[in-house]
């Protein structure tokens, strides 16, 4: 733990907010599963709740945008198809409501 403080400390300052935007942006996309978890263990089977999708497409955008500022084309290239799928997903659910 130390060492990551120390080597926070050694970063300037826009590069300790771009990190801290990536690590929000996976901690969002870590709690989808927490929000399928919780729901299918709440209707006592496997379910996928709309905040699913939800946390998916800002948790992937918010690690895109990390990927794109580093330019790291292995998040680039991960986190692309992911949001594409997870914004149609939300559209056929829209669609399906309406």
């Amino acid at each position: 733990m130390y060492n990551l403080l120390k080597m926070i400390g050694d970063v300037n300052p826009l590069d300790a907010l771009w990190l801290t935007v990536g690590v929000l942006g996976q901690l969002m996309f870590t709690a989808r599963f927490l929000v399928q978890w919780w729901a299918s263990e709440k209707a006592g089977r496997s379910v996928v709740p709309v905040t699913f999708w939800y946390f998916s497409i800002l948790g992937s955008l918010i690690v895109l945008a990390y990927g794109i500022h580093k330019l790291e084309p292995v998040i680039i290239i991960g986190q692309l198809p992911g949001t594409v799928i997870y914004a149609r997903n939300l559209w056929l659910i829209r669609k399906a409501a309406a």
